[in-house]
C-alpha cells in the first residue's frame, strides 16, 4: 500500500485551520491514501485544547448525536508506522476505511426505535464520527505541529465526513483507558441538550487484548482500546471486525489490575480488641502502609470523632516536625495518630521512642492493600473521580510511582517486638454510593505495557 502525496508544511495549519489544494477527480473514499490533493481547502480546525493537555479538532461543521461511532486513530484509521517513518507519511489501516467513514456518517434512519432504509416518515439520526487517541509521543511543539499537519491530510482525503478529534498528549486524565476524553464529549453535547445513546454507539480500536498462545500469530501490545470500551459502556469492535465484516474473535485477555480480582475481607483483624479504646486512655496510634489506602479517611471516620489528633508529614513537610507534634501532643495529654506510610522499623522507632519516654502505649493499623491497589486507587482520586466525590475532596496530584516502589523496596511489616501493644490489619472496603463504586471498578492504567 502506497503512502500518500505530501503537500508542504505551509499549506497546513498554520494557525487555526489545515489548508490544501486541488485533487484529481477520483473518488478519495476508494483510494489507498490521498493520491492528489483535494478540491476544496481542508476545513480541520483546531480548537482550544481540553485540560491543556487533549488536543481538540473538528473537521468541517460535526453535529452532535445521541449515536457515536467512535475510533482510535493509529491501527484503526490509519496504518501504524514506525516512529521513524517520515512524519508526514501515512495510509489508510485499509482501503475501505474511508468509504466505512462516510457510510456511518450518513446512515441512520430512526421511526419509533426502529431503522429503515427508507426516509418515508423517519427522523433522520446519522452517527457523529469521533476519533479518539493517546498521542503521549507528542513530547515537543515541532513534533505536534507535524502530526497536526498530518491530520490535515487526512481530512483532507475525508471532504464528506464530519468529525470531532481528542488526542491525549500526557498521561493524565484524558489518557485511555481513562475516560477523560469522553466526559469531554459528553460536556459539549449536553450543551446542545444531546444525550449519547451508548448502546446504540460504538467504538472500534486495534488494541484489543488479542493473543494467541502456542501461536505464531501476532498478538495485541494492550488491550487499552477494549478497556476504554467497557469504561465508557459501549459496544467494541476491533478494526477487523467493523471495517471488515469478520466475526469476533473471542481469544483475547485483559492484563492487569483490575478490582474485581480483590477478596472479601472484613474492614479490620482481629476483632479481639476494639478498632477505639472504650476508656479516655492516652495512646499514639501509628498508620502504615502504602499511600492511597484510605489512612487519612480512616482517621477522619474513627479516629477524628474520638478526639485523637491528626500529625501528617503531608501537612508538616518533615518527620522531624512529626516526631515534635507527638512529643508535644502527648506532654499534653494529647492522644494522636501518625498518618505516614512509616515503612520501616527505624522510622517508626522514632514515633516509639518519643512514645515510651512519656509512657504511653503505642498502637500500629497496618493497612495492607497491596502497590497495585494503592496505584489505582492513586489514578481514581487524581483522575476519576465521580462528579459527586470531586465537589467534595481538594483536586489531588498523582502521587509518583517512586513513592510507591520505595515504599515496597524498603517496607518491614511491623511486629509487637517494635514496643507495639497490639497490631490491627486494616483492609481496604470500599465506600461510596453504586455510582462511585462504578467509577472506582474501571480499568485505570497510564501506561499498560509497563503494568501501570
Amino acid at each position: 500500500m502506497q503512502a500518500s502525496k505530501k503537500r508542504p508544511a505551509s499549506q497546513l495549519d498554520s494557525a487555526e485551520a489545515s489548508t490544501s489544494n486541488k485533487v484529481s477527480k477520483v473518488h478519495p473514499f476508494f483510494s489507498k491514501a490521498p493520491a492528489a490533493e483535494p478540491t476544496n481547502p481542508s476545513s480541520l480546525r483546531w480548537l482550544k485544547p481540553l485540560g491543556r493537555t487533549c488536543l481538540h479538532g473538528v473537521n468541517l461543521e460535526p453535529k452532535s448525536s445521541t449515536k457515536v461511532a467512535a475510533f482510535d486513530l493509529d491501527g484503526t484509521v490509519i496504518a501504524s508506522l514506525p516512529f521513524s517513518a517520515p512524519k508526514l507519511e501515512w495510509h489508510w489501516w485499509n482501503p475501505c476505511v474511508p468509504a466505512k467513514l462516510a457510510e456511518a456518517a450518513n446512515q441512520g434512519f430512526v421511526f419509533r426505535g426502529y431503522t429503515f432504509p427508507s426516509d418515508l416518515g423517519c427522523i433522520f439520526v446519522s452517527y457523529a464520527i469521533i476519533i479518539i487517541s493517546n498521542q503521549a509521543g507528542l513530547k515537543s511543539t515541532s513534533l505536534e505541529k507535524k502530526w497536526k499537519e498530518k491530520l490535515g491530510l487526512i481530512a483532507a482525503a475525508l471532504p464528506d465526513v464530519p468529525f470531532r478529534l481528542f488526542a491525549a498528549t500526557a498521561k493524565d486524565r484524558y489518557r485511555k483507558p481513562m475516560i477523560g476524553m469522553w466526559e469531554e464529549l459528553e460536556s459539549l453535547y449536553a450543551e446542545d441538550g444531546v444525550q449519547i445513546d451508548k448502546a446504540s454507539s460504538f467504538y472500534v480500536g486495534d488494541f484489543a487484548g488479542r493473543h494467541y498462545p502456542n501461536s505464531t500469530k501476532m498478538k495485541d501490545h494492550a488491550a487499552t482500546d477494549r478497556k476504554w470500551a467497557l469504561n465508557v459502556d459501549i459496544p467494541f469492535k476491533t478494526p477487523e471486525e467493523h471495517f471488515l465484516g469478520k466475526p469476533p474473535d473471542p481469544n483475547f485477555k485483559l492484563q492487569g489490575f483490575h478490582v474485581s480480582s480483590l477478596p472479601s475481607l472484613p474492614a479490620f483483624t482481629p476483632f479481639s480488641s476494639p478498632l477505639l479504646s472504650p476508656e479516655p486512655t492516652l495512646e499514639l496510634v501509628l498508620f502504615v502502609g502504602y499511600p492511597c489506602l484510605g489512612k487519612t479517611r480512616f482517621y477522619r471516620q474513627h479516629f477524628e470523632p474520638a478526639g485523637y489528633l491528626h500529625v501528617n508529614q503531608d501537612t508538616l513537610k518533615s518527620r522531624d516536625k512529626c516526631v515534635k507534634a507527638v512529643r508535644e501532643a502527648l506532654a499534653a495529654g494529647k492522644k494522636c495518630v501518625v498518618d505516614n506510610t512509616n515503612r520501616d522499623a527505624s522510622t517508626r522507632r522514632y514515633y516509639i521512642d518519643a512514645a515510651a519516654k512519656h509512657g504511653v502505649p503505642v498502637r500500629c493499623m497496618w493497612f495492607t492493600g497491596s502497590l497495585e491497589l494503592a496505584w489505582h486507587n492513586n489514578l481514581y482520586r487524581a483522575y476519576a473521580l465521580p462528579p459527586s466525590v470531586a465537589a467534595c475532596e481538594l483536586p489531588r496530584d498523582i502521587v509518583p510511582m517512586s513513592a510507591f516502589s520505595s515504599f515496597k523496596d524498603d517496607f518491614e511489616e511491623p511486629e509487637l517486638k517494635e514496643g507495639f501493644a497490639h497490631v490491627k490489619k486494616v483492609n481496604w472496603v470500599f465506600d461510596g454510593t453504586e455510582a462511585e463504586r462504578k467509577a472506582w471498578s474501571m480499568w485505570l492504567q497510564l501506561d499498560e505495557k509497563k503494568g501501570g
